[in-house]
């Protein structure tokens, strides 16, 4: 199989899918590998090094997509990349498609195999979503902290506080990867925690494991009415596979929080879980709502392309090899990557993708 890297070209974007340990298994098993130039530079990668595991660096983007039978990103595809893909290629990255209806209609009009990390699924777990859940998490407490100073339009709180200064307060919505790994850093700095879920396995599982200023409480309304008017942090982390996040914070509840304090919206990439949410990039990060400054950078993990990146291929490398092994017909062998199948031939194939649409699903193993 000719596989395809082009460069990622979504706003400050510096990760790449394919690393070089990962280009030489490939060639050794007798696969072509294509690499657009400088793709990997942002991440620490040079076209040298691809070049010496068995690369071939191809100088244009439509180039790769023009040869390769499978393109691997790590980006949903840009506006710009539409016109590029073919019928019938595989294209394996992250879509979070309940997020954005045009991406959705562009790929199905493609018929494109679309497969996204995201809703790849494994004993109720995401094994792709999870390294750069575990990246976002730390990101929101350390993003979110920063935001809380005077000059950035915080409130000028330290998250861990000193000697004689309480520390603030950070809330966490979902006790998921994101959560917990937001839960945990926090922690660590010394902020006081609660961490919201509705999930009691989930509560009691963080209960045990998190520090003591670590707060498990179950999520609802009322809760959340008592505790936002203390809030200086309020971390969302909300997921439901293949789903637009629920709304769980509207302009309301936002509202009784004080002026100063900060939101930071990981849910994003799913629509965000507050009201008040829209997409964000690294250049313009923040904006401000009912007094809250919000942080809801859509590819948070692209600030720390070289530990994201190398994350990020460490879960993803296995399934490119084995879609690269076998081709479409791994999808009839290997239920775990099937979930991952979210478009083919132009019919959607993830009912999660499908209702978030009140589109039609069709069963992909009906297609293949």
């Amino acid at each position: 199989m000719i596989i395809g890297v082009p460069k990622e070209i979504k706003n400050n974007e510096s990760r790449v899918s394919v690393i070089p340990f990962g280009v030489e298994s490939l060639a050794l098993s007798g696969h072509t590998v294509l690499i657009e130039k400088n793709a990997g530079l942002g991440s620490g990668f040079s076209n040298e090094m691809y070049e010496n595991c068995g690369a071939q660096i191809i100088s244009s983007a439509s180039e790769v997509y023009a040869k390769s039978d499978m393109i691997v990103k790590v980006k949903e595809p840009q506006k710009k990349e539409y016109s590029l893909i073919k019928e019938g290629q595989i294209i394996f990255t992250f879509f979070h498609f309940a997020a954005d209806q045009t991406l959705l209609m562009e790929m199905l009009k493609s018929k494109a195999v679309c497969v996204a990390y995201e809703t790849v699924q494994q004993n109720d777990k995401l094994p792709l979503l999870i390294p750069m859940s575990e990246v976002a998490g730390r990101l929101a407490v350390i993003n979110g902290s920063k935001c809380l100073e005077s000059n950035m339009g915080g409130k000028g709180k330290l998250i861990s506080g000193v000697p004689g200064v309480a520390p603030a307060n950070v809330l966490v919505l979902g006790g998921g990867i994101v959560g917990s790994n937001a839960a945990k850093l926090s922690a660590g700095l010394g902020a006081n925690v609660y961490i919201l879920d509705i999930n009691m396995d989930n509560l009691r599982y963080l209960d045990d494991t998190m520090p003591s200023n670590v707060h498990t409480i179950y999520s609802n309304r009322h809760i959340l009415s008592e505790l936002l008017p203390k809030i200086d942090l309020l971390i969302g982390a909300v997921l439901v596979v293949g789903a637009k996040a629920p709304k769980l914070i509207d302009r309301d509840l936002l509202s009784i929080m004080q002026p100063g304090s900060v939101a930071v919206d990981v849910s994003v990439d799913q629509g965000g879980c507050m009201q008040t949410t829209k997409p964000t990039t690294h250049q313009n990060p923040t904006f401000i709502e009912e007094g809250v400054t919000h942080y809801c950078v859509a590819n948070m993990p692209g600030a720390v392309p070289y530990t994201s990146t190398i994350s990020l291929c460490n879960a993803t490398f296995p399934y490119v090899k084995d879609l690269a092994d076998y081709g479409m017909g791994v999808f009839k062998n290997d239920d775990i990557l099937c979930t991952g199948l979210n478009t083919l031939n132009g019919k959607i194939t993830h009912n999660a993708v499908a209702k978030s649409f009140n589109l039609d699903y069709t069963d992909p193993l009906k297609l293949l």
